[in-house]
């Protein structure tokens, strides 16, 4: 469960931290946060990415790769297939992070 958050929180994070510039790259749509505030919702997606990373660094092994692999995956089909789906990742990236930590910490 903690590995499969992590890989959602960075998945998440680099959609969010991403989209503004693959949107105005594209002439997509953006929403208000990243039109209006540009740096609320990329500190938002670089710090999900962190907690993510420090998760997997603490499970050890081959989780670091992986979790940099599949949310990078996840991070593309995410911005590819929902061009807006930048919008919901800023109520699913610090979602992610909040049940990672707890999970983490009770684990």
């Amino acid at each position: 469960m903690v590995f499969v958050l992590a890989v959602a929180a960075f998945a998440w994070g680099l959609s969010l931290a991403s989209y503004r510039w693959i949107a105005l790259q594209n002439a997509w749509p953006m929403g208000a946060w990243q039109a209006q505030r540009p740096l609320l919702p990329l500190l938002i997606g670089l710090s999900a990415i962190a907690v993510a990373l420090a998760v997997a660094f603490a499970l050890g092994g081959a989780s670091v790769p992986l979790v940099m692999l599949l949310g990078l995956i996840g991070a593309f089909i995410w911005v590819v297939l929902f061009k807006v789906g930048a919008q919901s990742a800023l109520l699913l990236a610090p979602s992610a992070v909040v049940l990672l930590l707890g999970s983490w910490f009770v684990a």
